[in-house]
């Protein structure tokens, strides 16, 4: 049976991968929208501006908290890194070194996007 779920799950670089740092959050639906297919889910006004996006139920917050975006990101595992990369180039991403690595014994296939926020961005896939 095939599926055409693409997100899987993601986790944080740093602290709160329902937080991550952004300057403006309509400039950040907007891009994350287009370019990683996510959708708003959630929109906050307090303890800070927060917006939840989601795709796949895998859910990536942006806030105005004052972090510093080019310290954060996330890793977002996928069910096919391949479907993924193609999506995002076709969506003007540009995707940057591919390659595999090998954390705890697992050998994984990634790549890696830098949005125009500052946020870096790990997707991979374990390689059977």
């Amino acid at each position: 049976m095939t599926t055409n779920k693409l997100f899987e799950a993601a986790f944080p670089f740093v602290e709160d991968v329902l937080a991550l740092p952004v300057l403006n959050l309509d400039e950040a639906a907007s891009w994350y929208g287009k370019a990683f297919g996510l959708v708003e889910v959630e929109r906050h006004d307090t303890p800070n501006p927060t917006i939840i996006m989601a795709r796949d139920d895998v859910k990536i917050g942006f806030s105005i908290n004052g972090g510093d975006a080019t310290q954060e990101g996330a890793a977002v595992l996928v069910a096919d890194i391949h479907r993924a990369k193609e999506e995002l180039e076709a969506n003007g991403v540009e995707t940057a070194n591919w390659r595999v690595d090998e954390r705890d014994g697992e050998r994984l296939q990634v790549f890696f996007v830098v949005a125009p926020d500052g946020l870096c961005f790990y997707f991979h896939q374990p390689i059977d």
